[in-house]
């Protein structure tokens, strides 16, 4: 075993169990789970992409093993430069990532440091939502008084000299008829939430029959016009999994 066959088993092992205290991290809320590692800024990742993440090392791990005991030199070798150009050059979501977990690094919940950022920011826009909404609801409470309906002024009416009658009162100048403005064209009606999930896991369906992995879906998906948000998209997947892959397996 080479000094880089050492060295790319000893990163996989790492890999795995950070995997798995990921896993176990799973059932944490958000705030036990940003405060039981000294985390870096990131996403939290999603528990079926940690399964797919400890599935995915597992085999590179088997394929190192039979390639080390195959003799070859350079499989460990080649990975590190991958590794190397992928961090160098295909790195483009700096925050969608899993970052590394390690034992000795734990804390216990109760011992948890303050929210992270994220999490700060979620409540201070909760309580910004709240804030805004508070002056609305005491208006629509409280009791308003209806405005006063103004008296229409009278001119004063000039009397005429004794013996001649009154002198006739000018009217106005007609004005031209305006002609009737046309109704402004309707706006398109937005889609309904059932369209676009049919929409979504359609799109789903045909990239997977394309070869595309789960974790590629969301990003290819919100490139495609008149779709929801990346959220959205996520939320959509992850409720129809079973459904989307059937389709896809079924088409085959």
């Amino acid at each position: 075993m080479t000094s880089a066959d050492k060295r790319m088993m000893e990163l996989l092992d790492r890999w795995l169990t950070s995997l798995e205290l990921h896993l176990k991290y799973a059932a944490l809320t958000d705030a036990d789970y940003f405060a039981v590692q000294p985390w870096p800024t990131h996403d939290r990742p999603t528990r079926w992409i940690l399964e797919l993440a400890r599935q995915k090392t597992q085999e590179l791990r088997t394929h190192l093993e039979s390639r080390v005991a195959m003799g070859d030199s350079k499989f460990s070798e080649s990975l590190e430069l991958m590794g190397f150009l992928s961090n160098l050059v295909g790195s483009q979501h700096v925050e969608r990532f899993i970052p590394l977990a390690e034992p000795d690094k734990e804390q216990e919940p109760s011992l948890r440091t303050p929210k992270p950022q994220s999490q700060s920011n979620s409540a201070a826009k909760a309580n910004g939502h709240a804030k805004s909404v508070a002056p609305a609801r005491d208006e629509l409470d409280s009791t308003r008084e209806m405005p006063r309906v103004a008296a229409p002024s009278k001119a004063p009416t000039e009397l005429a000299p004794a013996g001649k009658p009154p002198a006739a009162t000018k009217l106005p100048p007609k004005t031209a008829r305006k002609a009737p403005a046309m109704p402004a064209p309707a706006a398109k009606a937005p889609a309904s939430a059932a369209a676009v999930q049919k929409k979504v896991m359609a799109d789903a369906v045909r990239l997977l029959k394309w070869g595309k992995d789960w974790h590629e879906l969301v990003d290819l998906i919100a490139r495609i016009a008149d779709r929801p948000p990346a959220a959205e998209i996520r939320r959509i997947l992850r409720s129809h999994k079973a459904e989307i892959e059937m389709q896809a397996e079924g088409d085959e």
